[in-house]
């Protein structure tokens, strides 16, 4: 309730302050259509009175302030109309310093002493410097803050600076900034004064009023910044030094971290650069409790722009050794402020990386240095929990990968990895995950062994699991992704030397080893395929490739490759070993390698008999080992009847009667191979036609049986097809008979069913064949007069 009460007693107050202002402003404004200086003076100065309020807070003395301020203008406009009031502005000057209280007298004052300054019948110099020493008298803080900033503010545009309509004869500038510095010193001593003020017991209510007066204080380093003729050497001997002094000295937290955090913002970026160590020596002295890094850091980050602005200015970083003062620095920082916690220190050390990469992009020395003094500070540290600071480590991390655009560079730092390993599991993985996008963005290559090493320890929060947690605990979605990142990532490793590219599948395969049975499912694979497209470019190479003396021969490869789908079979994953086993034996095949194609077949079927269980998996495995057998060329007799009869077998037993049909009938491409150097034995693809006729007979018994009628005739029409194809092949042992005879019995089986019911509806897939046996025989030609002997 006394908050609330001081509030209402604050509205009160400054209702009367406003009321006694517009009261007098009145009778002011009155005098000032009549010309009459006396009562001119006098309601003006009854006016200002209420500006000595002590009871306001700065926000309401500041309303109380302004609305003074607009009455003020007309009051300046009447003093500079001399035929109004009749006196000259000197005579004016000196009648106004009569006022009775010292307020309104330093407010007329100074609103007099724009117009003698703009009369230049007085040089500026003198009348800002009398102006300056006489606000003195007003020691209150709140109203000296205001009071100052109403000379500030009236004397902008009459300052003695180069080009001023004021400009005096000589060191005009040091004029200007004498009075500008002069008005800040006293500026800050009314304000650093405010926390005095009172009982200990409202200094929060102090810090706030302070905060809401600070940019008073800072706009006359705005006006320094904008006085024409402050060259560096000016800077550099006296503004510098007197503003660095007045923070120093004034030993209060609030006022060093505001003003250096001013003196960082209004000053150009090359004096900065040009001042490093004096700046930097300040921020050695201020308070303990002033918040350094963020002052270092501000200083960084418009040093860091200031080098990316243009490649000119570099030049002027390496003159004045700024990466060693500023690295200097950051160290003595985080050295003595012992409590600085852990991401103020990761803040300051990215600010200091991007600073190196955007000032010495060529110096790896100078970011390798920046990450070790990283590890050296993280590893004080038990354990990084903070949020805060992780984030701050993977900008870190990512500095130099945008920088470069090239993760080899990274890799070359030796502190890097370092930093990763403080890391949580989960940041590491998103910093993983990052590295990742930034090759694939890039389409970086990564072509040595040694690199990959590196690049494989980076990631190894994606690989396996750390510190023996379970896999189980992520989002599905969220694994898969990060997995398929990394197979990614495994094709785009490449080397023409084939010695280095094995080199380099030999170190993945070390790593991707140790993934655990939910990895190796997506990490495998492109292992493989990337070893086999290292098969195939040592196959199309000319020379020997199979001496013992040859580091990458083929069979060296294959037998890693038999090592690696042997671990992704026992996960299990039985399906996809198989499938990479026949994409191996077919890759075997083209190098005319017979024993090790064998021995990749032996290994798929021994999968199929003792893995594959499932009826549907056990059709698509049947399939795929009769389509890549009929691919296959380099067998010997003995050899490939092995394996066929092996396939045609395990075809006729499987569990539903279809998918033996079609298996069988698919194994009838085991026998001829439409090719130059193909097997042609059109007898056996006949058996197995015949046989798949059969197995089709007894399905439609069986549906007849359980059912009460036929089922649909696709598979006849299947198999018609499969004789269509033989026989345009030239196949001597398929004849038109055979073909005539199936179309009959689709055609009696379509007509009716076992029970005499007659169908209602037609096949359109045999609908679709005969119309193709009738464009052929209308065609003619060599496939056309086969089909003569065919009635339909």
């Amino acid at each position: 309730m006394r908050r609330l009460g001081g509030v209402e007693d604050e509205e009160k107050w400054l209702a009367e302050g406003i009321a006694g202002i517009q009261h007098n402003a009145f009778f002011m404004h009155r005098a000032l259509e009549a010309n009459n200086l006396r009562e001119v003076l006098k309601y003006s100065a009854l006016m200002l009175s209420d500006l000595r309020t002590s009871k306001l807070s700065p926000q309401r003395y500041y309303d109380l302030y302004m609305r003074a301020f607009d009455h003020l203008r007309q009051l300046e406009i009447f003093f500079k109309d001399e035929s109004r009031h009749g006196l000259p502005v000197v005579d004016l000057y000196e009648l106004v310093q009569h006022a009775g209280n010292i307020l309104p007298r330093m407010y007329l004052l100074c609103t007099v002493g724009s117009v003698y300054i703009k009369s230049k019948q007085a040089p500026s110099k003198d009348v800002l410097k009398d102006l300056v020493e006489m606000c003195r008298g007003v020691q209150h803080p709140i109203r000296g803050l205001f009071l100052r900033s109403y000379l500030a503010q009236v004397s902008r545009d009459k300052l003695p600076e180069i080009g001023s309509d004021y400009e005096g004869d000589a060191n005009t500038v040091m004029d200007a900034v004498e009075f500008v510095l002069q008005n800040f010193t006293e500026m800050n001593k009314l304000w650093v004064r405010i926390q005095h003020q009172g009982p200990g017991t409202v200094q929060e209510k102090q810090e706030k009023e302070r905060n809401e007066l600070r940019d008073l204080v800072g706009k006359n380093l705005h006006v320094l910044g904008q006085i024409e003729g402050v060259d560096l050497e000016m800077y550099k001997e006296t503004v510098l030094p007197r503003i660095l002094e007045q923070v120093v000295n004034c030993k209060d937290e609030l006022a060093q971290y505001y003003l250096m955090e001013c003196i960082i913002q209004v000053f150009p970026d090359e004096y900065h650069l040009q001042t490093l160590e004096t700046l930097l020596t300040a921020c050695k002295q201020l308070m303990p409790a002033v918040d350094t890094k963020i002052v270092l850091t501000q200083l960084m980050d418009r040093l860091s722009n200031y080098a990316a602005s243009s490649p000119d200015v570099l030049h002027e970083f390496l003159q004045v050794e700024a990466f060693a003062k500023l690295n200097n620095a950051i160290g003595k920082v985080i050295d003595t402020q012992l409590e600085m916690p852990i991401v103020g220190a990761m803040t300051l050390f990215v600010s200091l990386l991007t600073f190196t990469l955007r000032v010495h992009p060529d110096r790896l020395d100078y970011v390798d240095q920046v990450l070790g003094a990283c590890v050296v500070k993280l590893s004080s540290v038990p354990k990084l929990e903070d949020a805060r600071a992780m984030k701050q480590v993977v900008a870190l991390l990512s500095a130099p990968l945008e920088k470069y655009n090239d993760i080899v560079t990274a890799l070359t730092l030796s502190n890097y990895p370092r930093v990763m390993d403080h890391l949580d599991n989960g940041t590491n993985k998103v910093m993983a995950m990052l590295i990742i996008q930034s090759i694939m963005k890039n389409n970086s290559c990564i072509s040595t062994a040694d690199k990959v090493e590196v690049l494989f320890e980076l990631i190894k929060g994606l690989i396996k699991d750390l510190d023996g947690n379970a896999t189980e605990e992520l989002d599905e979605e969220d694994f898969q992704e990060e997995q398929n990142s990394v197979a990614r990532l495994i094709n785009m490793l490449d080397n023409d030397e084939p010695e280095e590219m094995l080199k380099i599948i030999c170190v993945v395969r070390k790593h991707l080893m140790t993934g655990g049975t939910r990895r190796l499912p997506f990490t495998i694979p492109p292992l493989v395929f990337s070893a086999l497209r290292l098969v195939r470019q040592l196959e199309s190479q000319s020379g020997d490739i199979t001496g013992e003396d040859v580091p990458a021969t083929p069979r060296k490869i294959f037998q890693i490759l038999n090592q690696t789908i042997e671990v992704l079979s026992s996960v299990p994953r039985p399906e996809l070993a198989l499938r990479l086993y026949l994409q191996c034996a077919e890759a075997a095949s083209d190098c005319d390698l017979e024993p090790v194609t064998y021995e990749f077949f032996t290994q798929a079927f021994i999968l199929y008999e003792e893995e594959i269980a499932d009826s549907k998996a056990q059709v698509t495995a049947i399939h795929l080992i009769a389509g890549t057998l009929q691919r296959i060329n380099v067998f010997g007799v003995e050899n490939r009847d092995t394996l066929t009869h092996k396939a045609t077998g395990y075809s006729a037993r499987l569990l539903k009667k279809p998918d033996q049909c079609r298996a069988v009938y698919a194994c009838s491409h085991l026998f001829w191979v439409d090719d130059l150097d193909g097997i042609k034995d059109g007898e056996r693809a006949l058996l197995c036609l015949r046989r798949a006729l059969r197995i089709a007979n007894a399905a439609q018994q069986m549906a007849n049986a359980t059912r009460g009628s036929s089922g649909p005739v696709t598979l006849f029409v299947e198999i018609l097809n499969k004789y269509i194809y033989f026989y345009e092949k030239g196949n001597p042992h398929i004849t038109p008979s055979d073909i005539q005879s199936l179309i009959e019995l689709i055609n009696t089986e379509m007509r009716s069913d076992n029970n005499g019911n007659t169908r209602t509806h037609s096949d359109p897939f045999f609908s679709s064949t005969l119309r193709y046996i009738r464009f052929q025989k209308q065609k003619g030609g060599l496939i056309g007069d086969k089909y003569d002997l065919i009635k339909l």
